[in-house]
Protein backbone atom coordinates (compact mmCIF):
# COMPACT_ATOMS: atom_id res chain seq x y z
CA UNK A 1 0.00 0.00 0.00
CA UNK A 2 3.07 2.72 1.15
CA UNK A 3 4.77 1.87 -2.03
CA UNK A 4 2.02 2.02 -4.34
CA UNK A 5 0.97 5.23 -2.48
CA UNK A 6 4.75 6.57 -3.14
CA UNK A 7 4.91 5.50 -6.58
CA UNK A 8 1.87 7.42 -7.44
CA UNK A 9 2.80 10.62 -6.04
CA UNK A 10 6.52 10.06 -6.85
CA UNK A 11 7.11 13.55 -8.54
CA UNK A 12 5.30 15.41 -6.38
CA UNK A 13 6.89 13.75 -3.24
CA UNK A 14 10.10 14.48 -4.48
CA UNK A 15 9.22 18.28 -4.98
CA UNK A 16 7.26 18.19 -0.95
CA UNK A 17 11.14 16.75 -0.05
CA UNK A 18 12.73 19.78 -1.63
CA UNK A 19 9.88 22.87 -0.87
CA UNK A 20 7.49 21.53 2.03
CA UNK A 21 8.61 23.65 5.23
CA UNK A 22 8.97 20.27 7.56
CA UNK A 23 10.98 18.52 5.27
CA UNK A 24 13.04 20.99 4.03
CA UNK A 25 13.33 23.51 6.81
CA UNK A 26 13.36 20.67 9.67
CA UNK A 27 13.46 16.74 8.80
CA UNK A 28 16.20 17.15 6.64
CA UNK A 29 18.78 19.15 7.74
CA UNK A 30 17.92 17.98 11.35
CA UNK A 31 19.34 14.42 10.15
CA UNK A 32 22.17 15.76 7.64
CA UNK A 33 23.64 17.66 11.02
CA UNK A 34 23.62 14.10 12.54
CA UNK A 35 26.31 12.57 10.08
CA UNK A 36 29.58 12.36 10.48
CA UNK A 37 32.08 13.84 7.91
CA UNK A 38 31.03 11.79 4.67
CA UNK A 39 34.60 12.16 2.63
CA UNK A 40 35.29 8.64 1.56
CA UNK A 41 32.42 6.67 3.67
CA UNK A 42 30.34 3.84 2.20
CA UNK A 43 26.63 4.77 2.97
CA UNK A 44 23.19 2.83 2.66
CA UNK A 45 20.81 4.94 2.25
CA UNK A 46 17.59 3.39 3.02
CA UNK A 47 14.10 3.95 1.90
CA UNK A 48 16.03 6.98 -0.40
CA UNK A 49 12.69 7.92 -2.17
CA UNK A 50 13.18 10.58 -5.27
CA UNK A 51 17.18 10.50 -4.05
CA UNK A 52 17.11 13.37 -2.06
CA UNK A 53 19.48 12.67 0.61
CA UNK A 54 21.81 10.54 -1.95
CA UNK A 55 22.00 13.60 -4.09
CA UNK A 56 23.29 15.47 -0.95
CA UNK A 57 25.55 12.08 0.03
CA UNK A 58 27.42 12.26 -3.64
CA UNK A 59 27.79 15.45 -3.24
CA UNK A 60 29.58 14.96 -0.76
CA UNK A 61 32.20 12.26 -1.10
CA UNK A 62 30.34 9.44 -0.17
CA UNK A 63 29.82 5.82 -1.92
CA UNK A 64 26.01 5.26 -2.03
CA UNK A 65 23.87 2.41 -2.36
CA UNK A 66 20.04 3.65 -2.68
CA UNK A 67 17.27 0.75 -1.65
CA UNK A 68 13.51 1.66 -1.98
CA UNK A 69 10.40 -0.30 -2.42
CA UNK A 70 9.25 1.96 -5.23
CA UNK A 71 10.29 1.80 -8.85
CA UNK A 72 9.44 4.94 -9.56
CA UNK A 73 11.30 6.66 -7.04
CA UNK A 74 14.28 5.06 -8.35
CA UNK A 75 13.99 5.87 -11.20
CA UNK A 76 14.08 9.56 -10.33
CA UNK A 77 17.06 8.63 -8.28
CA UNK A 78 18.70 7.58 -11.65
CA UNK A 79 17.93 10.51 -13.38
CA UNK A 80 19.07 13.13 -11.12
CA UNK A 81 22.43 10.75 -10.42
CA UNK A 82 22.85 8.33 -13.38
CA UNK A 83 25.77 5.49 -12.48
CA UNK A 84 27.16 7.51 -9.72
CA UNK A 85 25.06 5.94 -6.97
CA UNK A 86 23.95 2.06 -6.72
CA UNK A 87 20.78 1.59 -6.21
CA UNK A 88 17.51 -1.06 -6.53
CA UNK A 89 14.48 -1.99 -5.48
CA UNK A 90 13.51 -4.41 -2.15
CA UNK A 91 10.85 -4.75 0.54
CA UNK A 92 12.80 -3.28 4.15
CA UNK A 93 10.40 -5.34 6.31
CA UNK A 94 12.50 -8.34 4.99
CA UNK A 95 15.30 -6.89 6.16
CA UNK A 96 18.58 -6.56 3.48
CA UNK A 97 19.39 -10.06 2.63
CA UNK A 98 21.54 -9.01 -0.49
CA UNK A 99 24.00 -6.52 1.63
CA UNK A 100 27.37 -8.13 2.71
CA UNK A 101 28.37 -7.97 6.52
CA UNK A 102 30.12 -4.94 7.94
CA UNK A 103 30.38 -3.33 4.14
CA UNK A 104 29.03 -0.09 5.31
CA UNK A 105 30.38 2.57 7.33
CA UNK A 106 26.99 4.47 8.44
CA UNK A 107 23.33 3.79 7.03
CA UNK A 108 20.25 6.20 7.40
CA UNK A 109 16.46 5.56 7.07
CA UNK A 110 14.58 8.75 7.07
CA UNK A 111 10.86 8.38 7.86
CA UNK A 112 10.36 5.04 6.46
CA UNK A 113 10.67 2.95 10.10
CA UNK A 114 6.97 3.64 11.62
CA UNK A 115 5.61 1.92 8.00
CA UNK A 116 7.20 -1.64 8.85
CA UNK A 117 4.77 -3.40 11.28
CA UNK A 118 7.90 -4.74 13.00
CA UNK A 119 11.06 -3.51 11.83
CA UNK A 120 13.59 -6.17 14.41
CA UNK A 121 14.70 -7.84 11.19
CA UNK A 122 15.76 -4.31 9.38
CA UNK A 123 17.65 -3.63 12.18
CA UNK A 124 19.34 -6.66 12.80
CA UNK A 125 20.51 -6.32 9.41
CA UNK A 126 21.18 -2.75 9.61
CA UNK A 127 23.83 -3.61 12.64
CA UNK A 128 24.58 -6.70 10.30
CA UNK A 129 26.11 -4.60 7.27
CA UNK A 130 27.71 -2.18 9.35
CA UNK A 131 31.71 -2.39 9.76
CA UNK A 132 32.13 -1.99 13.82
CA UNK A 133 31.48 1.44 14.60
CA UNK A 134 29.52 2.19 12.17
CA UNK A 135 26.72 4.27 12.45
CA UNK A 136 23.04 4.06 11.90
CA UNK A 137 20.86 7.58 11.70
CA UNK A 138 17.34 7.72 11.00
CA UNK A 139 14.17 9.74 11.65
CA UNK A 140 10.32 8.61 12.42
CA UNK A 141 7.03 10.26 13.28
CA UNK A 142 7.75 11.55 16.97
CA UNK A 143 5.48 9.68 19.61
CA UNK A 144 3.76 13.15 21.00
CA UNK A 145 2.59 13.70 17.64
CA UNK A 146 1.34 10.31 16.02
CA UNK A 147 -0.02 9.45 20.10
CA UNK A 148 -3.20 11.67 19.06
CA UNK A 149 -4.17 9.30 16.22
CA UNK A 150 -4.44 6.12 18.37
CA UNK A 151 -7.93 4.57 18.22
CA UNK A 152 -7.49 3.59 21.65
CA UNK A 153 -6.11 6.18 23.48
CA UNK A 154 -3.12 4.16 24.60
CA UNK A 155 0.65 4.95 24.37
CA UNK A 156 1.60 1.75 24.95
CA UNK A 157 0.21 0.06 22.26
CA UNK A 158 1.69 0.05 18.53
CA UNK A 159 -1.48 0.57 16.70
CA UNK A 160 -1.65 0.73 12.95
CA UNK A 161 -3.68 4.11 12.35
CA UNK A 162 -4.80 6.57 9.30
CA UNK A 163 -4.95 10.25 9.17
CA UNK A 164 -4.70 12.66 6.20
CA UNK A 165 -1.85 13.58 4.74
CA UNK A 166 -1.49 17.17 3.02
CA UNK A 167 2.06 17.13 2.03
CA UNK A 168 1.56 16.79 -1.66
CA UNK A 169 -1.50 18.92 -2.47
CA UNK A 170 -5.08 17.51 -1.90
CA UNK A 171 -5.20 15.44 1.26
CA UNK A 172 -5.08 11.33 1.00
CA UNK A 173 -5.32 8.88 3.93
CA UNK A 174 -1.76 7.43 4.82
CA UNK A 175 -1.75 4.69 7.37
CA UNK A 176 1.78 3.92 9.35
CA UNK A 177 2.43 2.30 13.03
CA UNK A 178 2.57 4.42 16.18
CA UNK A 179 4.66 2.87 18.74
CA UNK A 180 5.99 4.34 22.32
CA UNK A 181 9.62 4.84 22.44
CA UNK A 182 10.02 1.79 24.37
CA UNK A 183 9.27 -0.31 22.18
CA UNK A 184 11.56 1.20 19.57
CA UNK A 185 14.60 1.34 21.83
CA UNK A 186 14.15 -2.62 22.95
CA UNK A 187 14.62 -3.30 19.23
CA UNK A 188 17.83 -1.45 18.85
CA UNK A 189 19.32 -2.79 21.94
CA UNK A 190 18.24 -5.93 21.20
CA UNK A 191 19.69 -5.62 17.59
CA UNK A 192 23.62 -4.29 18.80
CA UNK A 193 22.31 -0.77 18.31
CA UNK A 194 23.73 1.78 21.14
CA UNK A 195 22.01 5.20 20.76
CA UNK A 196 24.45 8.37 21.06
CA UNK A 197 22.28 11.15 19.93
CA UNK A 198 18.42 11.88 20.47
CA UNK A 199 16.73 14.96 19.05
CA UNK A 200 13.85 16.50 18.75
CA UNK A 201 13.76 19.15 15.58
CA UNK A 202 14.06 22.74 16.44
CA UNK A 203 12.56 24.94 13.41
CA UNK A 204 15.31 27.23 11.58
CA UNK A 205 15.05 31.11 11.40
CA UNK A 206 14.50 30.49 7.62
CA UNK A 207 11.45 28.67 8.50
CA UNK A 208 10.45 31.66 10.86
CA UNK A 209 11.04 33.57 7.86
CA UNK A 210 8.75 31.30 5.39
CA UNK A 211 5.95 30.37 7.81
CA UNK A 212 5.50 31.74 10.93
CA UNK A 213 2.45 29.58 11.28
CA UNK A 214 4.30 26.43 11.08
CA UNK A 215 7.40 27.85 13.32
CA UNK A 216 5.07 28.88 16.04
CA UNK A 217 3.45 25.47 15.94
CA UNK A 218 6.63 22.96 15.70
CA UNK A 219 8.05 25.40 18.57
CA UNK A 220 5.41 23.59 20.57
CA UNK A 221 4.42 20.83 19.46
CA UNK A 222 7.23 18.11 17.90
CA UNK A 223 6.43 16.60 14.59
CA UNK A 224 10.08 14.23 14.22
CA UNK A 225 12.50 12.27 16.37
CA UNK A 226 15.90 11.71 15.17
CA UNK A 227 18.14 9.26 16.57
CA UNK A 228 22.25 8.22 15.67
CA UNK A 229 22.80 4.95 16.76
CA UNK A 230 26.34 3.17 16.54
CA UNK A 231 26.88 -0.49 15.92
CA UNK A 232 28.47 -2.36 19.08
CA UNK A 233 31.66 -3.70 18.65
CA UNK A 234 30.84 -7.46 19.11
CA UNK A 235 27.12 -6.89 17.14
Amino acid sequence: MISRLYSEFAEQYDEALQENVYYALLERPTLLGMLPPLQGLKVLDLGCGPGVYAQFLHEHGADVTCIDESAQMLKLVKEKLGDHVKCYSADLSEGLPDQLDGDFDLVICPLVIHYIEDPSKLLQDIARVLKPGGFFVFSTVHPLLDAQFSPSGTYLRQEYVTMEWGVIGDPIELSFYRRPLSMLFGWLAGAGLCVLDLREGTPSAEMKKRSPLHYERLQKNPSFIFLKCQRHSSA
